[in-house]
């Protein structure tokens, strides 16, 4: 099995739960209330990491966001594994600086415009 098969496999599940539960006639797959739900999740991952939960509970944690974003994909009708690949390679051209002693990668305007205290350019 290819990794690409096995986001099908994945994507396939989701859709599968999504239609056991009726997510498209019963409000699931509203954009505001899964962006609540996320939320909520992000939250349950923070709360992981800065309580020093077990390592099980994080990675269930981070299922479940997984989950909603791949629903996400199903909710607005978008190919996820196509715009995961296509955001793959917009980020592998970028570079990284290092801001406040951690990396970080993202589209620099200019020096000006991205605040760099503690900063070195890679």
């Amino acid at each position: 099995m290819t990794d690409k098969q096995s986001f099908s496999n994945m994507m396939d599940a989701v859709q599968a739960f999504h239609d056991k539960h009726a997510f498209n006639q019963l409000g699931g797959e509203d954009m505001v209330y899964r962006i609540a739900l996320m939320t909520e999740e992000l939250g349950e991952i923070a709360e992981c990491v800065t309580k020093g939960k077990p390592k099980d509970d994080l990675a269930e944690e981070c299922a479940d966001l997984l989950i909603l974003l791949m629903g996400n994909a199903i909710s607005a009708g978008f190919d996820l594994n196509e715009a995961f690949w296509k955001k793959m390679q917009v980020l592998d051209s970028r570079g990284a600086k290092i801001v406040d002693g951690r990396v970080r990668v993202t589209a620099y305007q200019s020096e000006s415009s991205f605040p760099t205290q503690g900063s070195q350019r890679d």
